[in-house]
């Protein structure tokens, strides 16, 4: 009964609205948590994408000289249509191959060009129209509407179920994981196709077979959609083939990470450096590039490409080797980098959290420099530490070098990948759980939904602590579960994991007062309770073992039935209540001294031994 008002009283809060308790056996949990395993995208971050970067190659623009992309594009499309104007002379041939033509050094104005009209094109977005006011659903004024003003249209994007994909998941954590990785495309797209509307080419209009962009003179441009590659998580990369409706140009753009797209494009002196320096600012980067096909090269590969399709042994391996085999020397147009902004009052809620004592490690799927600059920015690890990254391992060697270079660092955040981590724990888990927990904060990047529950188990098993994960997405779903208390937020992926947590709540600054108010108070007042009610059972339990005495032992009872039955229920009912109500200081100071909280786990860490001092021998 006391549990359920601690339930009552979290979801009643109107500091934290929208939290939802999902059980109440566990409420004290919260009040004695010592590790807190947290998600990044979606968790720590918005997952709201804003473009901010777009890199050329020799030249750079930023979130402040988009107006340059602008007036380039402008120009660009002014001077094309002017040009069309003065050599009208019907449709232009379908180009020849490019090899036979001489390559000419291209002006900042063509690639921004070019660049611009890869990102508008290679996706999956289709814009949406609303209707006008007074027009109800008929069909006819549906077509009318379609205005392509900028007002009334919104973008979508591909549903993450909608996407097909080359090879099927045979395991339920592998496509929660797919899940995530496809919205997070999904989310992306649309931040691109946005940003191209701002520099001025508007994607108007799309369908299955067609697509029309506006210029920013007005002019619409249509392209037909030969052939569509979409996102799977093995590739990591998409691709579209179009053709040109006012050339006949048949062009083959695809976009993807860098890591896929390294090996296609052709050979560059910047792309790795700069993929590596948006990742220190936090950026999500994307590398484009395109091919220009002749109409004979794209007749040969569309018969065998259909070809792969129909076959009926290793269908998608047949049909990825003929896509690769497009996949080659591609011309490299640019690289965006996009940002995910960090929630509202993560900084003070992961400040509040490592004054209480709480450890913090952050899981994530995504790059190590994309990861280690949100720990920095996020206040994950502080001003003040230093930071170990764990160089990439792969065997026993390695990895007892590494771990021996890591034991000599004291007080530094570890930044660790997934590989490194899987080949550490198969050779020396307990000696790398027990470093990994001496450490203020830990960032494993690159891991995959099955790892995030296998570091959550061995926390459980190595340290005897109270664990907490905290997640927003499908792929969250399994450490949320293996955690002792799992908490859920209701974010763009969906509710799958505040559906399976424990607590569910709208915000990670919420987790803050969850935590300090709430959960400290419900494990002060249960352990009051739990006294009490042990208390009870001895006094009446000693009183008639005396009476019992008294009389030889007869079996005799000290009171009637009735009144045992209304000892244990009516006549002790208040002073349970007044347990449960219970406070000993205001929600207010718990909040401004996070250090009350600390005080809690001491007792409970009092009676543990610490574990014994790592030695690492070339023996072992």
């Amino acid at each position: 009964m006391g549990k359920a008002v601690y339930g009552w009283m979290m979801m009643k809060d109107e500091n934290i609205p929208g939290t939802v308790v999902r059980t109440s056996t566990i409420p004290e949990e919260l009040g004695r948590l010592v590790y807190l395993l947290t998600d990044k995208t979606g968790t720590l971050t918005q997952n709201e994408m804003v473009f901010k970067r777009l890199h050329l190659g020799t030249v750079s623009y930023g979130a402040d000289t988009m107006d340059e992309i602008q007036s380039h594009v402008r120009d660009s499309y002014s001077q094309m249509q002017s040009q069309a104007g003065g050599n009208n002379t019907g449709s232009t041939p379908p180009r020849k191959a490019q090899s036979s033509a001489p390559k000419v050094r291209k002006s900042v104005s063509s690639r921004i060009h070019e660049a611009v009209k890869a990102v508008v094109l290679c996706h999956n977005v289709t814009p949406v129209y609303e209707s006008r006011a007074g027009v109800t659903g008929e069909t006819e004024f549906a077509e009318a509407d379609q205005d392509f003003s900028d007002e009334n249209r919104t973008y979508q994007a591909s549903s993450p179920d909608e996407c097909p994909a080359v090879s099927s998941s045979k395991h339920g954590k592998e496509r929660k994981q797919l899940f995530t990785l496809r919205h997070w495309k999904v989310m992306l797209e649309v931040a691109l196709v946005q940003w191209t509307e701002s520099v001025g080419l508007t994607l108007v209009s799309r369908d299955l077979t067609s697509m029309q962009l506006k210029t920013p003179s007005g002019q619409v441009l249509s392209f037909c959609i030969l052939q569509l590659f979409p996102f799977t998580s093995e590739s990591k990369r998409m691709g579209i083939i179009v053709r040109d409706e006012s050339t006949a140009e048949i062009t083959f753009y695809m976009k993807g990470a860098d890591v896929a797209m390294s090996p296609i494009v052709q050979y560059n002196d910047w792309l790795e450096e700069e993929c590596g320096n948006m990742a220190r600012e936090g950026l999500r980067t994307l590398v484009v590039a395109k091919k220009a096909l002749t109409e004979e090269q794209y007749q040969d590969f569309e018969s065998r490409y259909t070809q792969a399709k129909l076959s009926m042994h290793d269908r998608s391996l047949k049909v990825a080797a003929v896509v690769e085999s497009l996949e080659r020397e591609m011309e490299l147009l640019c690289l965006t980098g996009v940002e995910d902004q960090l929630q509202a009052d993560v900084r003070p809620t992961l400040e509040m959290l490592r004054n209480a004592g709480i450890k913090i490690w952050m899981l994530t799927g995504d790059k190590l420099e994309t990861a280690t600059c949100i720990a920095k920015s996020s206040h994950l690890v502080s001003r003040t530490q230093d930071i170990h990254i764990f160089r990439q391992v792969t065997n026993r060697g390695e990895a007892h070098l590494e771990l021996n270079a890591f034991r000599r660092k004291h007080d530094c955040a570890l930044v660790i990948s997934g590989d490194s981590l899987e080949v550490c724990l198969k050779y020396y888990e307990h000696e790398f759980v027990e470093l990994a927990c001496q450490c203020p904060a830990v960032v494993c990047c690159r891991c995959s939904p099955t790892q995030k529950a296998h570091i959550v188990t061995l926390l459980q098993q190595h340290t005897g602590r109270r664990t907490c994960a905290i997640g927003d997405g499908g792929n969250d779903v399994s450490m949320i579960q293996a955690a002792d208390c799992g908490i859920g937020i209701e974010g763009k992926e969906g509710k799958q994991a505040s559906l399976a947590a424990d607590f569910s709540i709208r915000q990670f600054r919420h987790i803050g007062r969850l935590l300090m108010v709430h959960g400290r108070n419900s494990y002060k007042r249960s352990a009051a309770l739990g006294q009490f009610v042990m208390h009870r059972g001895l006094i009446i339990s000693t009183m008639q073992a005396v009476f019992s005495s008294v009389f030889y032992f007869a079996s005799v009872p000290l009171y009637q039935g009735f009144l045992m039955v209304g000892y244990a229920t009516i006549y002790t009912m208040f002073p349970v209540f007044s347990l449960v109500l219970d406070q000993d200081v205001k929600p207010e100071m718990a909040m401004l001294y996070p250090e009350l909280y600390k005080d809690l786990t001491k007792v409970w860490a009092s009676g543990r031994l610490s574990a014994s001092r790592l030695a690492l021998t070339p023996g072992i």
